[in-house]
């Protein structure tokens, strides 16, 4: 029995289905955690098949994979090292488990079974796990260690049950995903479960993009005390060794490293970034490209993916229109300049006459209307596609939440992609993230210093510019008030009604609701995206095409 134990947090970036490549990370932390003086090394949640693998589950040659990590990593502790508690899917008695495996000087020295399985929100385990039974802790070095897995810590049931049967120390594997203020969540639920059991606690949270959901590790200790014992950073890798200690009243941690909290904004900033970096690195795009347009949301998008991959994987194209304005022309260069990207410019026109010239005979004398602007945002589509095609990279496209939720934007045009970080970004934060990258640039990312988004992006009035002398506002509520409503439609599943008696225009919230419900199916053919709020609106609102539901 021993009376100290240093356990590694390896705050790991695993790639779902890259089984090979997930074990040489955890191979790398625990050569790390070597170097640390860590007795045992504590990964996020099915780390050797990262989080979720969706169907790839239901493959049994996947998971025998997986199992064969595990017993690759089994002989590797025959060294003397640090022993390994790995997180895998487990196949045992015709069930498949989402599992946390102990493995000491080359055994297997113990298994448990998540029991509570999330069904919720981005979260589908229900499908493809079946529930473990209530845990006891294991046993390592004389020490019982309860491994609850994620959604166990998350009710009281699972650590109640631990620490009635003789649990001294909880270690927790994690794949929570990253949204507005859901560190303080977390952080929260964990001192109840402290105060619950009296157990100090270990969180370790993955970290990484995969498609629209990011994790923000932000791993952390909380104490028998429970205060903040360690904190690792949030949003990138971290190996980190804290030091538990039994004393005469039980087990406590050490204090250990404790990382800076991120403001919203940046946080929400970073998130983006990220998101957008493993997206494009994990599919092995070399580059993207974007069509800047010299408004406020392709130069938000472009500056994040200069943040995120270097100005030399950014490729920006101006596409005018005979109705793009000098100003428009000029910023979009302006923007292009402070990025240090690359910036061509080529124009739309010959396109437009050519689709009416071709169009003429059916069309006849029938006037211009959306039909007019709806093929200049096809032609700018069909031209970065070709970029892509011919020199590899990956389109992005720049539509923001408020446009994707109440459907202004065009199918086959605007939408046109591979993938959106501002997808789940209200209109209104996208100013306040530009203004704060304005006035920010931390470590971590790789565009320049300074302002990168010229002032008049952010102060002219948003436009289309799809016909003369458009405006946003011509077709949307003021942002402000679109926003407010939005949220309460989509993030809190509010009635118009209901958003009226809260002092919004009845009219107006009516107006809204029909927009957001008739935009359903195009919001079924958009790209993935970053989720960033509480209910991103592609995995997490799932409303039905055909509904005739209209109350």
């Amino acid at each position: 029995m021993t009376d100290r134990l240093r356990v590694a947090l390896a705050q790991l970036d695993p790639t779902v289905g890259d089984v090979d490549g997930n074990l040489a990370r955890v191979r790398a932390a625990r050569a790390e955690a070597r170097a640390q003086g860590a007795d045992l090394v504590l990964v996020p949640e099915l780390v050797l098949a990262g989080y979720f693998p969706e169907d790839l589950l239901l493959k049994p040659s996947f998971v025998r994979r997986c199992h064969d990590a595990v017993e690759a990593l089994r002989a590797d502790t025959r060294d003397g090292g640090p022993a390994v508690f790995v997180t895998t899917p487990w196949a045992e008695d015709g069930k498949l488990y989402n599992a946390i495996v102990a493995l000491q000087k080359g055994e297997i020295v113990g298994k448990r079974y998540k029991v509570d399985l999330p069904n919720y929100g981005v979260f589908d385990d229900k499908r493809v796990f079946s529930p473990g039974p209530m845990p006891g802790p294991l046993v390592f070095e004389g020490v019982r260690i309860g491994v609850p897995i994620c959604e166990d810590m998350w009710t009281p049931e699972v650590v109640e049950c631990v620490a009635e049967t003789g649990g001294e120390i909880l270690l927790v594997a994690n794949a929570s995903p990253y949204e507005a203020g859901k560190t303080d969540v977390r952080v929260q639920l964990a001192v109840k479960r402290v105060v619950e059991s009296g157990l100090p606690l270990a969180y370790v949270n993955q970290v990484g993009g995969q498609d629209e959901v990011v994790y923000d590790g932000a791993s952390f200790v909380i104490g028998a005390d429970r205060a903040l014992k360690a904190q690792l950073a949030a949003f990138r890798e971290q190996v980190a060794t804290v030091e538990f200690r039994r004393g005469p009243d039980g087990w406590d941690c050490l204090p250990g490293p404790i990382a800076r909290d991120l403001e919203p904004l940046e946080s929400m900033y970073q998130a983006m970034v990220l998101g957008l970096r493993d997206y494009v690195n994990k599919t092995g795009f070399p580059s993207v490209v974007i069509g800047l347009s010299g408004g406020v949301d392709s130069a938000l998008t472009a500056a994040v993916a200069v943040d995120a991959l270097g100005a030399d994987r950014v490729h920006t194209i101006m596409m005018p229109s005979p109705y793009t304005s000098a100003e428009s022309l000029a910023d979009a260069t302006a923007c292009a300049a402070a990025l240090g990207v690359r910036h061509d410019t080529i124009d739309i026109g010959p396109a437009m006459a050519a689709f009416r010239s071709m169009t003429a005979p059916l069309f006849g004398n029938r006037g211009e209307d959306v039909t007019e602007e709806n093929i200049q945002s096809r032609a700018r589509g069909v031209v970065l596609m070709a970029v892509s095609n011919k020199l590899g990279g990956m389109v992005l496209t720049t539509g923001n939440k408020s446009e994707m939720a109440v459907g202004y934007a065009t199918l086959y045009g605007d939408m046109c992609g591979g993938y959106n970080v501002l997808k789940d970004v209200y209109k209104t934060t996208v100013f306040e993230l530009c203004a704060w990258r304005n006035g920010h640039r931390v470590d971590g990312l790789l565009g320049p210093a300074g302002p990168v988004i010229p002032e008049r992006i952010l102060t002219k009035p948003p436009s289309a510019e799809l016909r003369a002398d458009q405006q946003d506002s011509d077709s949307l509520p003021p942002y402000p008030v679109l926003d407010a409503i939005l949220r309460g439609l989509i993030e809190r599943d509010r009635s118009a009604e209901e958003l009226a008696e809260e002092g919004h225009d009845l009219a107006t919230a009516r107006r809204v609701w029909r927009l957001l419900e008739a935009a359903e199916y195009k919001r079924r053919q958009a790209p993935p995206g970053v989720k960033i709020t509480s209910r991103i609106i592609s995995r997490e609102r799932r409303y039905p095409i055909v509904n005739g539901f209209r109350g």
